[in-house]
């Protein structure tokens, strides 16, 4: 009966030991959840930044295609559309300004003139009809800025 007495308090203190192994303390797993933030906030910073970069990246892209509409709007009307006609001449015959006898458009897919990264409408500028700018005001939306909030202009591409 000695013998039998040694077993089960053998397996009773191997219980107890059992119930101090399990879990983690709340200790760890703060430590654990503070670690995950800080590489989740780092991430998630550079992703954001890449987020922007793109939307440049597809702006400068943008108005490299209007670029090539317009060309071949001069190359059909022998001139640029005036600032008043704007980048609209690309999809409807203008009504306005000096009139194009060639017009052979639309000269860009869709119904709707592309719009910048950001959202915005593009701004077009033809003085005397052999020169233009477009430019799309950045993230901020407004004249001038620096990093992403710079100005995109046709004439820096």
């Amino acid at each position: 009966m000695k013998n039998k007495g040694i077993f089960f308090q053998t397996i009773g203190t191997a219980k107890n030991n059992r119930r101090h192994l399990h879990g983690f303390s709340f200790i760890e797993v703060m430590v654990v959840i503070i670690i995950l933030g800080l590489l989740s906030s780092i991430v998630g910073v550079y992703l954001f930044d890449s987020a922007e970069k793109a939307k440049a990246d597809a702006t400068k892209t943008q108005i490299k295609g209007l670029e090539t509409a317009l060309d071949l709007y001069r190359l059909h009307n022998s001139r640029y559309p005036s600032t008043e006609q704007g980048l609209k001449a690309l999809l409807t015959k203008p009504e306005v300004g000096v009139l194009p006898k060639n017009w052979n458009g639309p000269y860009l897919r869709g119904k709707n003139l592309p719009e910048d990264g950001w959202g915005s409408p593009y701004r077009y500028l033809s003085g005397n009809g052999n020169n233009y700018e477009i430019i799309s005001l950045g993230a901020d939306g407004i004249d001038g800025g620096t990093d992403l909030d710079a100005d995109i202009n046709s004439k820096d591409l």
